[in-house]
């Protein structure tokens, strides 16, 4: 018998209009932060699922009794569905889980620390790739097979919702590797850009056995990152002997900052212990050939280590008796910097000065400055400009680094990070993993649990 639309919802259980209130509610306002309102259009599927009840959403509830399997089975695909798509749009809106895998940060944030990005903090953006599977970055796990997690088509322009901030200097920010658009599969670092510069771009396009295919990646499937911004939109950033300068103003270095230091001692080995102790983890403590101290002026017949210390690590070493000589890694040691060209003289170590471009900014291209802003117009902006022209810049750009200075891929060898790459703001440490530890030894590092990554 067929019930008329009137009769549907006199019989709605009252408890049935409250739930259909609260989700069409928090619908509505969630369009009103999208700022777009087509998808007004699916609230009558909201209402019917709770109050109408035209389309049969729960039709294999009615064989509990009958077909047990059946019941069970679809309940099972029931709770998955629901919790990709709740999964799904938490990842994409409100936060997201990350790890940090490398020790660019150390010691502001370690190895093993696992991070509550908040993507609310400068207002997610829309996706530009919306058909991708949740909590997959760009490629499936070897376990599922592999290859791409997303449809490359459609894909969306750069939109972001509101936030209640932006990057700030001394902000460490997650954001999409700007260098990751192109990628060689079997050597993801250094990017494919350095590849090319190092080795050529034939020799890149042809090795394939060595660098493997080349693929092209949205920016919203591109690697994520993590760094601290020292540089935002319109400032002008300079480096002298490791020393950061904005605007002609002192960067004053976070007290997790440390640098790479050679360090001789005159008595044999440092203990294992002492160099934990220390801070320094086992991947980081590196002895150096005779030939390679030789070549840095340092004595061939000492124990020579090379060593990532903070300026309290390093105070510490100098106290030590058996340590003979401390010096510094030369600038040269880093390579070739950004823009990747031979027309300067810039290091990692000193750089600059160079603009950090802000939307609405107009720059005349000359031949010494379009090298550094080519990247800027034709990859991240898709425009076309020659030396010569006054181009405005269409978005803010941003200057990320790593607290470990000398051991970090950052702005300083990719450029700038634009502010469509832009994924959110770590808040805190969740879980932190110490995995020169055992477990029941200091794998896990109480102390960093739930501690703030706002540092």
């Amino acid at each position: 018998m067929k019930i008329n639309l009137l009769e549907r919802l006199r019989q709605a259980p009252r408890k049935q209009w409250i739930k259909a209130a609260i989700w069409c509610t928090l619908y509505l306002l969630f369009l009103l932060w999208l700022g777009s309102w087509w998808w007004v259009l699916l609230l009558p599927l909201i209402f019917d699922a709770f109050v109408t009840k035209y389309i049969p959403w729960t039709w294999w509830r009615r064989y509990k009794d009958t077909k047990p399997a059946l019941y069970s089975l679809c309940s099972w695909i029931d709770a998955i569905v629901f919790a990709l798509v709740a999964v799904y749009f938490i990842n994409l809106y409100l936060f997201q889980n990350y790890q940090i895998p490398s020790s660019s940060l150390e010691k502001s944030l370690r190895v093993g620390d696992f991070l509550f990005v908040s993507k609310a903090s400068y207002g997610p953006r829309v996706p530009n790739t919306p058909l991708s599977f949740p909590l997959v970055q760009h490629t499936f796990p070897k376990w599922l097979g592999g290859g791409k997690s997303y449809i490359e088509h459609p894909q969306w322009p750069y939109r972001r919702l509101k936030g209640w901030d932006h990057p700030k200097k001394n902000d460490i920010v997650v954001f999409n590797f700007p260098a990751g658009d192109t990628v060689c599969l079997k050597m993801p670092n250094p990017d494919y850009y350095s590849l090319c510069a190092y080795y050529g771009k034939q020799v890149v396009h042809q090795r394939k056995d060595v660098f493997g295919d080349i693929v092209y990646r949205p920016v919203d499937r591109r690697e994520n990152y993590v760094k601290r911004c020292v540089g935002e939109p319109g400032d002008t950033l300079k480096i002298v002997n490791n020393i950061i300068y904005i605007n002609n103003q002192e960067l004053v270095n976070k007290e997790g900052v440390q640098y790479n230091y050679f360090v001789q001692t005159s008595s044999g080995m440092l203990s294992d212990d002492y160099l934990s102790k220390l801070g320094v983890s086992k991947d980081d403590r590196h002895l150096v050939n005779q030939k390679e101290a030789e070549a840095l002026g340092l004595d061939p017949h000492l124990v020579t280590y090379h060593l990532p210390l903070t300026q309290a690590m390093l105070h510490r070493l100098e106290k030590n008796s058996q340590i003979d000589t401390i010096i510094i890694e030369p600038d040269w040691v880093g390579g070739k910097v950004y823009p990747l060209t031979d027309n300067n003289n810039w290091t990692r170590d000193n750089y600059g000065p160079i603009y950090i471009p802000r939307k609405g900014d107009k720059i005349l291209l000359t031949e010494e400055n379009y090298p550094i802003y080519e990247r800027v117009i034709n990859a991240y902006e898709h425009q076309t400009a020659h030396i010569g022209d006054t181009y405005e810049f269409q978005m803010d750009y941003y200057w990320m680094m790593g607290d470990n200075r000398h051991n970090s891929a950052d702005s300083r060898y990719w450029g700038f990070v634009p502010e469509d790459h832009i994924v959110g703001r770590p808040v805190f440490i969740w879980l932190s993993i110490e995995k020169d530890k055992p477990w029941f030894g200091g794998h896990i590092r109480w102390n960093r649990l739930f501690h703030s990554a706002v540092q």
